[in-house]
């Protein structure tokens, strides 16, 4: 499933330009939470043995306490955090977060898991970037910031779940929830077989519902903010969007190609973004 690292990674370049309206030392402090996510995720996705990976991501415990606690960090995403991120008082507890929702899905992957276990999983590869993301941008009070983070967490999410379900299925994972799996009869839950299924169109309408509500609160929460600096998350919103409503005008049933974006769509997007009052 595509995560917040692999969006700004595929996007740098637009997504990028979005954040000149935002004063350096914010852009600083988000590239550098985007490296966070991005280095977690190398280190899963790599090619180096299983108990490497675990030294590494274990280590990762040690060295958020290396910077909370104001001693040397080890790493050089670690120093970056230290200087960058700390100016705008993000508690040690949601860099946590994003460690320990991408240890759900290592070092075996997720494979149908229930609703909670689901949301625990967004909660710190979406939601918590997101919430952070808003938090540098600093001009929000805190409730607002964790729905908005919340509900758009959840619509990229669901997004990503439907949208990368047959690549996912490839490399073992099939994060679509066992509950809904059941409601619409889909006994199978090996990866590759579940895709294959008659009713997985069922499962994927259903999930698309979850997002579509979510999109609608974001719209509402994300376009009544008069502010440029929300031009990042906006731009966001958009891809997103985009990939969600090309899905679903070509049918719930169809999982292959995947949808893309090209560079021409991601820059008109940010073209927009940019012209967004």
């Amino acid at each position: 499933m595509s995560s917040f690292g692999k969006l700004v990674r595929k996007s740098n370049t637009s997504l990028f330009w979005c954040m000149q309206s935002l004063p350096k030392a914010k852009r600083e402090a988000i590239y550098t939470l985007y490296a966070y996510c991005r280095h977690l995720e190398n280190i899963i996705e790599g090619n180096m043995p299983v108990q490497e990976k675990e030294e590494l991501l274990t280590a990762w415990h040690e060295e958020l306490e290396n910077i909370y606690e104001k001693k040397v960090p080890k790493t050089n995403v670690g120093r970056k955090i230290y200087k960058n991120c700390m100016r705008f008082k993000i508690k040690k507890q949601d860099f946590s977060e994003i460690l320990k929702s991408a240890l759900l899905d290592f070092p075996k992957p997720l494979q149908a898991p229930d609703y909670e276990t689901l949301k625990r999983f967004g909660y710190g590869t979406m939601e918590i970037p997101l919430y952070i993301t808003l938090r540098i941008i600093g001009d929000l009070p805190e409730e607002k910031m964790r729905t908005l983070a919340s509900s758009m967490g959840e619509a990229m999410q669901m997004t990503n779940i439907l949208k990368d379900v047959k690549e996912d299925a490839l490399d073992g994972h099939l994060y679509m929830p066992i509950e809904i799996l059941k409601e619409c009869h889909i006994s199978d839950l090996k990866p590759q077989n579940a895709i294959t299924e008659a009713n997985l169109s069922c499962a994927r309408e259903k999930l698309a519902k979850v997002a579509e509500k979510d999109f609608k609160k974001t719209q509402e929460l994300l376009f009544g903010l008069k502010t440029k600096q929300t031009r990042p998350l906006k731009f966001i919103y958009y891809v997103y969007r985009r990939y969600f409503d090309i899905m679903r005008r070509r049918g719930w049933e169809v999982i292959s190609p995947k949808p893309e974006l090209k560079l021409k769509d991601k820059l008109s997007i940010a073209f927009k973004t940019f012209l967004d009052k």
